[in-house]
C-alpha cells in the first residue's frame, strides 16, 4: 500500500511539474515613435512580466530586418519578475515612414510573441551657408602703380657764343 502511495504521489508531481508554464505578459507589443530625425537610433524598451509559474527564458529576438538590433533579458525570468526586449532602429538613410517587428522566441506558453514599432523619419537637410556673425570683411584689394619718379625738365644751357672769327689785318 505504501508502495502505491508514492507512486500516485510520483505521478501528482509529476503530472503538476508538467503543466507548470511561464508566461510573459508585455505592458506594451506596439511603440509608435512618431517623427524622429535621420541619423537618429532610435530604441524603446519593452518590458514584461512573467505571469506563469514556471521559469521563462527568452533564447532569440529576431529583427525584421537589418536596421534594427535587439537585446533581451538573456538569464531565466522567475515568476512574479520582470524582463525586458530592447530594440533599437537605426534611421541613417531611411526617410519616410517606418514599420518594424521583433520575433521573440521563448518556452513560454506563447513561444512566439511579435513586437512591433513604426515612426517617420524626417530627411536630413543640408544646412545652409549663413554670413558669420560679426565677421569683418576682407580687406580690398590694394593696387600699386608704379609712378615714374618726376623727371627735372632740362635746364637750358646756352649755347657757346660763337667767337667772332677776327682776321687781323696783317
Amino acid at each position: 500500500m505504501k508502495k502505491i502511495f508514492l507512486f500516485l504521489s510520483f505521478v501528482l508531481v509529476t503530472a503538476i511539474s508538467a503543466n507548470a508554464q511561464g508566461v510573459l505578459k508585455f505592458k506594451n507589443e506596439s511603440h509608435d515613435f512618431g517623427k524622429i530625425e535621420e541619423g537618429t537610433v532610435a530604441t524603446y524598451v519593452f518590458e514584461f512580466t512573467n505571469t506563469g509559474t514556471a521559469p521563462v527564458v527568452i533564447s532569440n529576438a529576431q529583427p525584421s530586418c537589418g536596421c534594427t538590433t535587439p537585446d533581451w533579458t538573456k538569464e531565466p525570468v522567475m515568476p512574479g519578475k520582470t524582463g525586458r526586449v530592447s530594440a533599437s532602429f537605426n534611421s541613417q538613410g531611411r526617410p519616410g515612414n517606418f514599420s518594424k517587428t521583433v520575433t521573440v522566441i521563448s518556452n513560454s506558453e506563447t513561444p512566439q510573441i511579435t513586437l512591433s514599432f513604426k515612426g517617420e523619419v524626417n530627411p536630413k537637410v543640408a544646412p545652409i551657408e549663413a554670413p558669420a556673425q560679426n565677421a569683418v570683411p576682407a580687406p580690398a584689394p590694394t593696387v600699386t602703380k608704379s609712378v615714374p619718379a618726376p623727371v627735372a625738365a632740362p635746364v637750358a644751357v646756352p649755347a657757346p657764343a660763337k667767337k667772332a672769327n677776327k682776321k687781323s689785318g696783317k
